[in-house]
């Protein structure tokens, strides 16, 4: 690495793992965007908060939607808002600069300090999307024609984004992206976590947490299975409720914290679980 201050090493509270420690770090030193994929749960938009954390730098956060569009992450021109202004009469119609909204991406480039850029969830939005955003990312810089004015990255931020691997990206984009696929966390992984976020949390608890939640991944057929966010919610509302948890792989309460779908919560009832509440 060219520069220590840039070394990622970790916070208290997110376990990374040394590969993906490792390629976070490179795609720092290279000034490449890091692409993470992998599914919902896996720490892959608190990869961007650690980062930041770790490296002292502001955060700033674009969540895509299915409607966004790569302009909006660049800049918006109020044109309505002019168009209103001059039947009124207002002054300063004619200073174009003032109906000018940077966005997100826009934000980063004219920080004053350098910052961590997270676009979340880049696969909502459409095919095209990523294709259109290959100039600006690569030359950290876009024109802005309405002021003729072109706004370069003062400090180039370090660039994380995020897919939970709905569609494919465009090979032209995943070219340009350092790629790491972060896996579901194993048993060990999962009780550095919980540890991470309850350290004083009683062992015996944490083992049966951990058979409980490894058991209904492995042998439900979920439509959505509980990640990492929602086995901590689950804790936290067992250790809130005051109710027994000597048997949670026989009876599983408060299991509307680890499923979310009405299906999941019948299908994992009606196999046995009778204490479902």
């Amino acid at each position: 690495m060219s520069d220590r201050t840039f070394r990622f090493e970790s916070v208290d509270n997110y376990i990374i793992s040394d590969d993906l420690k490792l390629t976070a770090n490179i795609a720092i030193s290279m000034n490449k965007p890091l692409l993470v994929k992998g599914e919902p749960g896996t720490g892959k938009t608190a990869l961007a908060e650690a980062i930041a954390e770790a490296l002292d730098m502001p955060l700033i956060i674009w969540s895509i939607k299915s409607t966004t569009k790569a302009q909006d992450g660049l800049y918006n021109y109020d044109v309505v808002r002019r168009l209103y202004d001059s039947e009124l009469g207002n002054e300063g119609v004619d200073d174009i600069k003032q109906y000018i909204k940077l966005g997100k991406i826009g934000e980063a480039f004219t920080s004053d300090e350098q910052c961590v850029l997270l676009i979340d969830e880049i696969d909502k939005a459409d095919l095209e999307f990523p294709n259109d955003l290959l100039w600006e990312l690569d030359r950290m810089e876009f024109y802005i024609p309405e002021t003729d004015e072109t706004i370069k990255a003062k400090h180039p931020p370090i660039v994380i984004i995020t897919s939970n691997a709905e569609k494919e990206l465009p090979d032209a984009f995943l070219r340009r992206c350092a790629f790491h696929y972060i896996e579901f966390p194993d048993t060990e992984m999962m009780r550095d976590i919980i540890l991470a976020h309850y350290p004083d949390l009683e062992s015996d608890l944490i083992e049966q947490v951990l058979d409980a939640f490894f058991y209904v991944r492995q042998y439900f057929d979920l439509k959505k299975k509980p990640g990492t966010s929602e086995l901590l919610d689950w804790i936290s509302a067992l250790k809130l409720s005051g109710i027994p948890t000597d048997r949670l792989r026989q009876d599983l309460p408060l299991a509307g914290f680890l499923m979310k779908k009405d299906e999941d919560l019948a299908a994992v009832k009606k196999s046995g679980f009778g204490g479902l509440r």
